[in-house]
């Protein structure tokens, strides 16, 4: 079910061919790319709050997008995708190598097939990444994971990054939506750890909610 890469790609149709869209992605795209050697499974989302759908795609490494199979899946589309891919809006695609994972320890790996999830994307200085991830790492994850919603956190260092140029990615699992109201997320974000990077001008994420669209799609390869 999880791998070592993921693939993050956002992507928002027309509504008035929103359906088509949908059908289109679940019965061409993902089934395409998952008959690709090192595919693992993926998992489309919805944002909560606009028509834009999100796909995590699970990979062994980095490497598969360096195999002649993938390369002919992508370079070659059929028509109905080199038009779904020329007309969509809100077009993003991060890759990121996973750097860390950590789960509640009353919780299994089913916590990857959370109903929702909470994407955070920084981009960070290199002179600063060692702090940021102690702080990441030591401090805010321990912090959130206190909420009996808060699943798992999976950080991933990005390497690909198109539109924004983040560096940092890291994929809350949660419960609930009770867990983003959460005593237990307040206090994550105000400590004086935390007071200190922000205060850097660097320090401005990105935030997104997405709800989960479907079951998870599982390779064929």
């Amino acid at each position: 079910m999880k791998g070592a890469t993921v693939l993050f790609s956002e992507m928002s149709p027309d509504l008035d061919w929103e359906d088509d869209f949908n059908h289109w992605y679940d019965t061409h795209l993902i089934p395409t790319r998952l008959a690709v050697p090192g595919f693992v499974s993926a998992q489309r989302y919805r944002d909560a709050e606009r028509p834009n759908y999100l796909s995590i795609f699970e990979l062994t490494g980095p490497d598969v997008f360096d195999t002649p199979a993938y390369l002919k899946v992508k370079n070659q589309p059929n028509a109905k995708s080199k038009w779904m891919l020329a007309n969509v809006q809100g077009y993003s695609r991060y890759l990121g190598n996973e750097i860390s994972q950590r789960r509640r320890d009353d919780v299994g790996e089913e916590a990857i097939d959370a109903p929702f999830l909470y994407a955070v994307f920084f981009s960070v200085p290199d002179e600063r990444v060692d702090e940021f991830n102690r702080w990441y790492e030591e401090e805010h994850v321990a912090m959130l994971l206190r909420c009996k919603d808060w699943l798992m956190v999976r950080r991933f260092e990005v390497y690909e990054s198109e539109p924004q140029p983040w560096t940092h990615l890291a994929l809350h699992y949660i419960a609930s939506l009770d867990a983003l109201k959460s005593p237990q997320l307040e206090a994550a974000r105000t400590t004086e750890w935390r007071d200190k990077l922000a205060a850097e001008a660097w320090f401005r994420g990105s935030y997104v909610l997405f709800e989960r669209l479907g079951d998870r799609f599982a390779a064929t390869a």
